[in-house]
């Protein structure tokens, strides 16, 4: 009839205007190229570490502890015994009971952060000369070391982008919230977990965007390539936790073969939370037995684990210049290191399915060994974390590939500090028939896992940047 065409007409003529290619190919070996690139004309890597020294110069940064009454905004719930602010946005101090059936039941309780809402870690990336370069922001958080670290362009809870606090618009959002077509284009994006130990099923949206905009740059942020950034990660408490979680989701694959097919590897982890099953519930703080709050700090009377504390902070880059909160403040150096091995000239890295409180979705993979000794040096060697003893003898050992200290999340946390590490191991520190809840995976399986979300915890997505950096931990390279 007039006016009509058959469908076999209309179906490859639509299709032609509509389909798009399912991945971006050339998006790794752009990736790749930033990796390379150990140095830029628009900010030299000899200059970063000067600059972030002039940025923190520049500013009247200050943090000091307060008692819990000289908090302003923030109570103890008179039911609940929960620590709060008067705004009920934010994050409160919560209680948690924990119990785990899996190889033995355990059980505990502790406090807990509570923050039921899911922030934003975004990284603007732009090609420069060629290159993508990514901006990253000179941050200050008030529980950091040093208080001023490299960051994401964005790095904003909720509560802080939808501005609860009143004050100052987070820089460059609509890059991530609202990212414009033609202009911008999403490089990675994924749902990824906050520290189970101490959060309660938080997520963060990690986020990579290439613009074709010019954007203008703030005094506190500056362009740099992959390579540069790498090269700051061998360096400590430089960059901070969430600019090495997104770091990791955008890595590329180097498809190297591997012991165990990438199903397997998912098929593992999904017997391990389905062996190993975490049941978590909230709980009021007040019921939280063998912990004591006080004037100063709700902890436990033997000095384990964490304590509890109060600041007050002041920082003019901010979006609110003064601010008073509680931090969470760890007993202790931790160690994330991650044993390698190759087989038959590929490397492998062990990695163990952990278990978590705070998790939303059971185990995820970690490093090989993630903890904090000194919670565990009462204990007989039996008892201790499987792998531990090893690592701790391999100080100033020339087996170590990789080793840096890196500070955790400064936003909530106080002086909390990784030593990070990457170990040659052998048969008989790491055999290749894994313990139970241990897997030898590569590089390119981390990758492929770290850019969905709630695969990788917090510890194995910084070793992954680190790792990602560094050429001869990726792998059949030699």
């Amino acid at each position: 009839m007039i006016g009509q065409r058959s469908a076999a007409t209309v179906g490859p003529r639509s299709s032609e205007r509509i389909l798009r290619p399912r991945s971006d190919t050339a998006k790794g070996e752009r990736v790749a190229a930033s990796l390379a690139a150990r140095d830029s004309a628009v900010k030299p890597t000899a200059e970063v570490t000067r600059w972030l020294e002039k940025r923190r110069d520049a500013h009247a940064f200050l943090v000091r502890r307060i008692p819990f009454r000289e908090l302003d905004g923030w109570h103890f719930a008179p039911d609940t015994g929960n620590l709060a602010h008067r705004t009920g946005r934010f994050f409160t101090i919560a209680g948690l009971d924990v119990s785990v059936e899996g190889d033995r039941t355990k059980s505990w309780r502790q406090p807990v952060i509570r923050q039921p809402e899911t922030g934003i870690l975004g990284l603007l990336a732009k090609e420069i000369d060629g290159v993508l370069h990514f901006l990253m922001q000179a941050k200050m958080e008030p529980g950091n070391p040093g208080m001023l670290q490299l960051s994401p362009t964005v790095q904003a809870t909720r509560s802080n982008y939808t501005r609860a606090h009143g004050g100052a618009r987070v820089r460059y959002l609509d890059y991530f919230v609202s990212p414009e077509p033609g202009r911008d284009h999403v490089l990675a994006d994924s749902l990824q977990s906050e520290h189970g130990s101490w959060f309660h099923r938080k997520s963060n949206r990690n986020m990579v965007v290439e613009t074709r905009d010019d954007p203008a740059v703030d005094e506190d942020f500056c362009w740099l390539t992959l390579g540069q950034i790498g090269e700051l990660l061998r360096l400590d408490d430089v960059v901070n936790m969430d600019a090495r979680s997104v770091l990791a989701c955008v890595l590329p694959d180097d498809g190297a073969q591997a012991l165990h097919p990438d199903t397997d590897v998912v098929s593992w982890l999904t017997a391990e939370r389905s062996r190993q099953l975490v049941l978590a519930r909230p709980t009021p703080l007040r019921e939280v037995a063998g912990w004591t709050v006080g004037e100063e700090a709700i902890e436990r009377p033997d000095s384990r684990y964490f304590r509890v504390v109060a600041v007050a902070a002041e920082a003019p880059t901010r979006e609110v210049t003064g601010w008073s909160q509680p931090l969470v403040e760890p007993f202790g150096e931790g160690i994330a290191a991650f044993l390698t091995r190759r087989f038959h000239g590929v490397r492998h890295f062990l990695a163990q399915a952990r278990v978590e409180g705070g998790l939303a979705h059971g185990p995820e993979i970690a490093p090989t060994v993630q903890c904090t000794p000194g919670n565990y040096a009462h204990l007989p060697p039996a008892e201790r974390p499987l792998f531990l003893d090893g690592v701790l003898a391999c100080a100033g050992s020339p087996r170590i590939r990789y080793e840096a200290v890196h500070s955790e999340e400064g936003g909530r946390l106080l002086n909390a500090q990784s030593r990070c590490l990457v170990i040659e191991a052998d048969e008989e520190q790491a055999p290749l028939e894994a313990p139970r809840g241990y897997r030898w995976v590569t590089y390119g399986q981390l990758v492929a896992l770290a850019r969905h979300g709630h695969y990788l915890n917090v510890q194995a997505r910084t070793l992954l940047a680190c790792i990602g950096t560094i050429p001869e931990l990726q792998g059949d390279a030699p």
